[in-house]
């Protein structure tokens, strides 16, 4: 699940945005690598809030445990709104999109593409959380063999352009801040896989070895990848490059090569959208359960044993962002706020760590080194964000705010279980 849902669509994207801002090779490779590390360092931070919060929510249930029911409310609200419903719908664009390659569809073919895919892989969810996992492992190793196979073939059929390795000159350091978030973009959905802690077999071990191992192999995937793309395209047209993955292609396997990777990116992207449709639904449910959402989104259906409620919602929500077009504006300006919430998650390992009932299986290594850097890298993101677009920054910030008095309204209203953290 950690490599099918990081392992999606912007990896055949993204690399040209990372070139154009650091066209170098050895700074190509050093911005995937430190977002390849920061993404660890993350993952590291999750584990170990996974192994000593072993339940259903994920990093709902860190900011939850570690400061206050509301700031939990605030991610949920944030991730349905925007953050994860708008992922959901922008991702079923991309495979609609390259569907339009093989097939004659307008702007209403495309959006009704994306709607289908949505509930398709919401219905297999549905009806079980085996089939659902089944489902994305058939993706992911499917997907790893056509990344395997596009490194052996790069390396095999470019040998003839060596040349485009030659040494080049280092950009300046203003640009790799610009260039590292591009990367981390492709790295997102990293943490996911802690939302279904609460129906892992022995979450406690799994949950920190699968985000520990699934952050390693995308890394690895990453980093050939664009070796493949320098090695096969000269470095200015890789950093001029609108579909970097299918230029390469064409580059080695003549005009067919486009059509090839249109496919891959469809088959990715549904790998990708599956694993985000699994997960995102067991936050509604974990917060319906403590009394923040609406009860009739805790329940699990009596046969498929799955938050069914959650997901019929979850799906019905994303594909009215699709229909009506405002995922994007809404990605644009509240994706990046992500990341306050990931260094709020990080700083809660600190206050959780002087705890005496605090007992996790698997502790940080390197800590406070880790997380303190992840937490001033994520901080990082989001200021770099702010400086570049203020104002477009401010209206996200403020639509997830709008969740804290809602927040307390919902509380009068409704009283949260006195004791949240001891609930689950």
């Amino acid at each position: 699940m950690v490599v099918g849902t990081i392992l999606g669509a912007s990896i055949f994207v993204q690399p040209s945005v990372v070139t154009s801002h650091v066209p170098s090779i050895s700074g190509v490779f050093l911005v995937w690598a430190t977002a390849g590390v920061l993404t660890l360092f993350g993952s590291l931070v999750s584990a170990e809030l996974a192994s000593a919060y072993p339940q259903t929510g994920g990093v709902y249930v860190f900011l939850r445990s570690a400061f206050s029911p509301a700031l939990g409310f605030l991610w949920g609200w944030a991730m349905f709104w925007s953050m994860h419903s708008g992922i959901v719908a922008a991702i079923g664009m991309v495979f609609a999109r390259y569907a339009a390659f093989f097939l004659p569809l307008g702007d209403l073919g495309i959006k009704a593409v994306a709607i289908a895919v949505i509930l398709g892989l919401s219905a297999v969810n549905y009806v079980g959380v085996r089939e659902g996992s089944v489902l994305q492992t058939a993706f992911t190793i499917g997907k790893l063999l056509a990344v395997a196979g596009i490194i052996v073939v790069g390396f095999a059929l470019g040998q003839r352009l060596p040349q485009h390795f030659v040494p080049s000159a280092n950009p300046g350091a203003a640009q790799y801040g610009p260039a590292l978030i591009a990367g981390l973009f492709t790295f997102g959905g990293w943490h996911m896989v802690t939302y279904a802690a609460g129906e892992t077999r022995d979450p406690q071990r799994t949950i920190p070895q699968a985000l520990i191992w699934g952050t390693l192999i995308v890394t690895a995937c990453y980093v050939a990848l664009n070796a493949v793309y320098l090695y096969v395209l000269p470095l200015d047209e890789v950093a001029r490059s609108t579909r970097i993955a299918a230029d390469a292609a064409d580059a080695l396997l003549g005009r067919g090569g486009g059509a090839f990777m249109a496919g891959l990116v469809m088959f990715s992207t549904l790998g990708g959208l599956s694993g985000i449709v699994l997960s995102g639904p067991r936050v509604y449910f974990s917060m319906a359960r403590d009394g923040q959402l609406f009860r009739w989104l805790g329940t699990v259906h009596p046969r498929f044993r799955t938050p069914t409620r959650a997901i019929a919602l979850q799906a019905v929500w994303s594909s009215v962002l699709v229909a009506t077009g405002t995922y994007q504006e809404l990605l644009t300006r509240v994706v990046y706020t992500e990341w306050i919430f990931f260094a709020a998650m990080a700083a809660g390992l600190f206050l959780l760590r002087r705890r005496s009932d605090y007992a996790p299986r698997y502790r940080v290594f390197g800590f406070p080194i880790v997380p303190a850097v992840f937490i001033v890298s994520s901080l990082g993101i989001v200021i770099n964000q702010i400086l570049g677009d203020p104002i477009e920054s401010a209206g996200g910030l403020a639509l997830v705010l709008i969740g804290w008095p809602v927040y307390h309204l919902w509380v009068r209203r409704r009283p949260v279980a006195e004791d949240a953290r001891a609930s689950h």
